[in-house]
């Protein structure tokens, strides 16, 4: 796959961002805020937790097509949160990832874990949504934004109490560091082609600040490249995939996490 699918998912998001604010103003939005509730800590989560799972509610992939069509933001989410997971991670992009803000809406009421807004986020809007869904934090991907634009959207995001994991893919992105995260994670995929390598995760190690929890995200489909990457310094490790494509997420991940041994 060499076409460049990150430069077409925030072109595309552009114009759906657009779309939605011709219907729903960020100004109405504001007023459906009300006073700031205190987000549920990822970072606190991820430090707290045996497994530091992140375990992943969606439904395709742009490299893999549908994974599971028909999955149930009311019922996978829950059965993670049984299962032993740390944290949740909800796709709400639609066009690319066939997941929406409702998945988050559906999700919240069944479970008392973190829940990741997992988006390509550009803008303040996608902000103010997120926490009116009741999202606890929202990813920030480094190569979608300028340092200056990520710096701006975290100081939003604290604004609204909303956590932020910072992605990083490779070395040359290290100077995002310094726009205040309270997470970073490690894409092991590439957002260009979609090629994914656990080894990216493992060469930025030694790179990442210690007092930020680390996460590796993408390609961990076995228990020992856990293990190995906890070696490596890692607390976190958002999975999606290797549960989503089975027919019960929740029971793989219980399993997953009986092999761990926790």
């Amino acid at each position: 796959m060499s076409k460049d699918i990150l430069e077409e998912i925030i072109a595309h998001k552009r114009i759906e961002i657009a779309g939605q604010e011709k219907v729903v103003s960020a100004a109405f939005l504001e007023k459906q805020l009300g006073e700031p509730v205190p987000a549920r800590s990822l970072k606190q989560a991820l430090m707290a937790s045996p497994t530091g799972i992140i375990a992943e509610f969606k439904r395709r992939s742009p490299s893999k097509g549908w994974i599971h069509q028909d999955a149930d933001a009311g019922k996978i989410p829950a059965a993670y949160q049984q299962a032993g997971a740390a944290a949740l991670s909800i796709l709400t992009d639609e066009a690319y990832f066939g997941g929406t803000l409702k998945d988050i809406r559906t999700a919240r009421p069944t479970v008392s874990l973190p829940i990741l807004r997992k988006d390509f986020i550009i803008s303040r809007y996608q902000l103010l949504q997120a926490k009116l869904a009741e999202a606890d934090a929202v990813l920030l991907i480094a190569s979608a934004l300028t340092p200056q634009a990520c710096r701006t959207l975290t100081c939003q995001a604290h604004e609204l109490n909303l956590e932020v994991l910072l992605e990083l893919h490779g070395e040359h992105e290290l100077e995002y560091l310094t726009t205040g995260p309270d997470v970073v994670g490690i894409n092991n995929r590439n957002l260009g082609t979609f090629h994914t390598d656990v080894t990216h995760s493992l060469k930025l190690a030694e790179h990442l600040p210690k007092h930020l929890p680390r996460i590796s995200e993408s390609g961990i489909a076995h228990p020992e490249t856990l293990k190995q990457l906890r070696q490596a310094g890692f607390n976190g490790f958002l999975i999606g995939e290797t549960f989503m494509k089975t027919e019960a997420p929740g029971e793989t991940l219980r399993n997953f996490i009986q092999t761990l041994g926790l």
